[in-house]
């Protein structure tokens, strides 16, 4: 589980029972689960999620072996287009 943070938050009414809603909808054991629940499906329009460190690794050995394969040469304008134009 993820590290969890206490909060002690007041909320307009309308607000607590949009979360009411949620937890009875998902079947949650309390407000605080839906408003998890809320920001796992509405929060990646407003934040980037972690990177896992495992993620960052693959991107690292990837680009080295291409500028291994490639080394470090731009691509023409003619080679851009030419990528493309079949799309």
């Amino acid at each position: 589980m993820k590290k969890e943070v206490t909060m002690n938050l007041k909320v307009k009414e309308y607000t607590s029972r949009v979360l009411g809603v949620v937890k009875e909808k998902y079947g949650l054991t309390d407000k605080g689960e839906a408003l998890d629940k809320f920001a796992e499906m509405y929060g990646s329009e407003f934040i980037d999620r972690e990177v896992r460190d495992e993620v960052i690794r693959e991107v690292i050995n990837s680009t080295e072996q291409h500028v291994k394969k490639y080394g470090l040469r731009k691509m023409s304008e003619k080679e851009l287009d030419a990528l493309f134009e079949g799309r």
